[in-house]
């Protein structure tokens, strides 16, 4: 009886020692504010495996739903700190083209690099097929390139790839096609006596603007301030303004969608150079979300709900004070999205919030227009015909004034103003931008 009682409890002492082998090795069961430590890393209140693993010579990590540490972990310093997960990623440059005798110009915006990536290059793919296979050329960190020997009445497909400092692919544009053209030789003047000849006045030049808004939203393009013409985008968002009678010179076109509960985005200005007698395509444009929140003011340990008008099944980011907070989502077909996050994690006072835009895990929206509320000890709910009604209106009261003229002066002349004040978007505040919001001005 004795051995057999020992034989027992030695059956009972391995199948612990596999649950507990199981629990840390393949994720079965969950580890509650545990600390397990070694002599090369320490992995400080694990949630449970979330599948995957990290891996050195002298470690591994078999999954955690915590917030990833940004940069190089180390076996000797290697950290995973509790939180909420980050998601480094790369802004989709725009891109535009003007084709020329047997080129093409291709001109870009700068891709901006978020929490770790940071854009150090460009590459341009370009095919005669759409959707490729495309040949690349590395170009450096530049934003514009002329494409040359290319065949006239041939129809080019080209995108900008934007490479880390290591190389790496971490965003790619939307694909912009062009077809170089040859220039036609000015008519000769002919001797006397001959008939005379009628030509033909040269067809107006064109800009061609592209991309996706919001399911059904009017999408509004400016010239130099002045509306120059609005579409309603289609069902699925997909939209295309044509500007014609354009005169050559150098324009500040600026781009704004208005969603289906009248929400207006945060505008995007494109600064476009219209040579003679060619048509200047811009693509690729992705309109930021239109956004509001549900309260002005909001207890410490009350919810608050961030909602708007998107693309249809993108990934929704929330962005706090400048940062990724708490939790992401997906807008539904018609492109509406609506997020609650805790705002007991927050600090006492104002804080602001943002969103962006995915497609497809790396086709990102411009952060969408800031919208400011305060944590403190009630809660003030925003009343249901309250709209942020002009694309600048830096303090979010629907009017145009002289406080958003006197936040405009106060970054008056600065190259590190937020993206939201420079309105140009030509790295200065200048009188450049108080031209726009005069523009919008009401009082």
């Amino acid at each position: 009886m004795v051995f057999l009682a020992k034989k027992l409890q030695n059956k009972f002492f391995l199948a612990c020692l596999l649950l507990i082998f199981g629990t840390l090795f393949f994720g079965v069961g969950s580890a509650f504010s545990q600390e397990f430590t070694s002599d090369g890393y320490k992995v400080l209140d694990p949630v449970m495996n979330a599948g995957g693993y990290g891996s050195s010579a002298s470690f591994q990590l078999f999954g955690s739903i915590s917030e990833i540490s940004i940069g190089t972990s180390t076996s000797a310093s290697f950290k995973d700190s509790a939180g909420f997960l980050y998601f480094p990623f790369a802004s989709t440059p725009t891109v535009s083209a003007t084709a020329g005798d047997g080129q093409v110009a291709l001109s870009w915006t700068s891709s901006i690099g978020y929490l770790g990536w940071t854009a150090s290059g460009y590459d341009i793919g370009r095919s005669t097929t759409s959707g490729g296979p495309y040949t690349y050329t590395s170009l450096g960190d530049v934003t514009s390139s002329t494409i040359t020997g290319l065949t006239n009445s041939t129809t080019y497909y080209f995108v900008v790839v934007v490479k880390d400092a290591f190389d790496n692919a971490i965003a790619t544009s939307t694909q912009i096609s062009s077809s170089p053209v040859a220039v036609e030789p000015p008519p000769s003047g002919g001797g006397g006596g001959g008939p005379i000849m009628l030509f033909q006045q040269p067809q107006p030049l064109q800009a061609v603007f592209s991309g996706r808004a919001y399911p059904y939203s009017t999408v509004t393009l400016l010239k130099d301030a002045q509306v120059a013409a609005s579409v309603v985008a289609n069902s699925e968002g997909v939209f295309q303004i044509q500007v014609r009678g354009v005169s050559p010179g150098d324009y500040i076109f600026s781009i704004y969608a208005k969603d289906n509960e009248g929400r207006v985005s945060r505008a995007l200005v494109i600064p476009t150079v219209i040579t003679d007698t060619k048509v200047t395509e811009t693509s690729g444009i992705f309109m930021p979300p239109t956004i509001m929140v549900d309260k002005l003011k909001v207890r410490a340990d009350e919810p608050i709900s961030v909602f708007g008008q998107s693309a249809s099944l993108a990934d929704i980011v929330v962005f706090v004070d400048g940062s990724v907070f708490a939790t992401h989502g997906v807008s539904d077909k018609g492109g509406n999205y609506r997020i609650s996050f805790d705002t007991s994690l927050l600090d006492y006072g104002f804080h602001n919030v943002e969103t962006q835009a995915i497609l497809n895990k790396n086709f990102a929206s411009e952060l969408s227009r800031f919208f400011e509320f305060e944590v403190g000890s009630e809660t003030v709910f925003i009343e249901p015909d309250y709209l942020a009604c002009s694309p600048i209106d830096f303090n979010n009261d629907c009017r145009v004034n002289l406080i958003d003229f006197s936040i405009l002066l106060y970054w008056f002349d600065r190259t590190d103003s937020p993206d939201e004040i420079d309105l140009d978007d030509n790295g200065v505040v200048d009188i450049h931008d108080f031209s726009i919001l005069a523009y919008y001005w009401t009082g």
